[in-house]
This record gives C-alpha cells, sequence and structure tokens, in this order.
C-alpha cells in the first residue's frame, strides 16, 4: 500500500505543468497576468471593431434613406416638368372649347385640335416614346393584343390588319401594347 505522504502536495516538489516556470522564463503568476493583459487588449479590440461596425451600418441605413429620398425627389421632379408641358396642351384645348362657343366652323376646330395633337405627340417624342408599327406585320404578343379577328382574302393568317388602339414604346420596353385586329384564312 502506498505511503500517505505520495499524495501530500506540500511534501513533495514542484508538481510539473503548475510549479515549473514557463517555457519563456516566466513565473506561473506573471504567465497569468499576461494572458489576462492579452484577454483584455482582444476584448477591446473586439469592442472596437464592434463599435466600427455598428458606425458602418448606421452609416449604411442613413444612405439608404438618403437615396430613397433623393430619388423620390428627382421623380417628382420630373412629374411636374412632364406636367408642366402637359398644361400647354391643356391651354389648346380650351382655347378648342372656347372658339366652338363662340361658333367657330368645324372645319377650323378640327384643325385646331389636330394641331393640338401635334403638340402631344411632339412631347412624347421628346420624352422618348414612340408608336408602335404593327400594321400590316405578323401579330406579335409582345407587342401586341388580339382584341378580335377578321377573315381577310389574299392576307396570310395571323397578320395584323387593323388597329383598334395604337401602342407605344418607350425606349425598347412596351408602353403600351397596341389593340390589333389579326387576320385569319376563309374555311
Amino acid at each position: 500500500m502506498p505511503d500517505g505522504d505520495e499524495f501530500d502536495s506540500l511534501a513533495s516538489g514542484p508538481v510539473p505543468g503548475i510549479d515549473e516556470a514557463s517555457a519563456d522564463g516566466l513565473a506561473p503568476a506573471d504567465a497569468a497576468t499576461t494572458l489576462r493583459a492579452e484577454l483584455e487588449k482582444t476584448k477591446a479590440e473586439l469592442e472596437e471593431q464592434r463599435n466600427l461596425y455598428l458606425r458602418a451600418l448606421a452609416d449604411f441605413e442613413n444612405y439608404k434613406k438618403r437615396a430613397v429620398r433623393e430619388h423620390l425627389a428627382l421623380s417628382e421632379r420630373g412629374r411636374r416638368e412632364i406636367l408642366k408641358r402637359l398644361l400647354d396642351i391643356m391651354d389648346s384645348m380650351e382655347r378648342a372649347a372656347a372658339f366652338r362657343e363662340a361658333g367657330t366652323p368645324p372645319d377650323q376646330l378640327v384643325d385646331g385640335v389636330l394641331a393640338t395633337m401635334k403638340q402631344l405627340e411632339a412631347l412624347l417624342r421628346t420624352e422618348g416614346v414612340r408608336p408602335l408599327e404593327v400594321a400590316g406585320k405578323e401579330f406579335d404578343p409582345k407587342v401586341s393584343e388580339a382584341v378580335g379577328t377578321r377573315q381577310t382574302e389574299g392576307t396570310p393568317a395571323n397578320i395584323v390588319v387593323d388597329e383598334a388602339r395604337k401602342g407605344y414604346a418607350l425606349g425598347d420596353e412596351v408602353l403600351r401594347p397596341a389593340q390589333v385586329i389579326v387576320s385569319t384564312t376563309p374555311e
């Protein structure tokens, strides 16, 4: 049976890994102090990085809000500009109504309305809006909406034979599809 002093730490020599000096020559108490200092330094760096992250996150949120505000303001400015130009066309229509009440001959009224229509077409052109040319072409559901069919002699099937409502594009995008009558072959 082992001697009772064998397990008595006070009676024995230094305990390996605990009572010995560390590899860097520091006593265990000095090593613990160094580790605590490094831990505190690392915690401080972590807190600094966290604060920088939170500041960057807040800056990004503010940027997003500012970008939305600026986008809305720009959109509103553009809307106001187009509406001001439409008011000129409205003025022309009001003049036509006043001329009608004054007894202006119908052919002169029609001429005035056609001139107003040219004003509107010019406004649309300056905004990049152009009419879609679909009459006489093969029906394309990407730019046209078929609202009816018509049997036609001498015209192949699936050709646009008439426009019920003109279609328009803004750049390469369809703003409003044309409503068309499409040919069918007699049965």
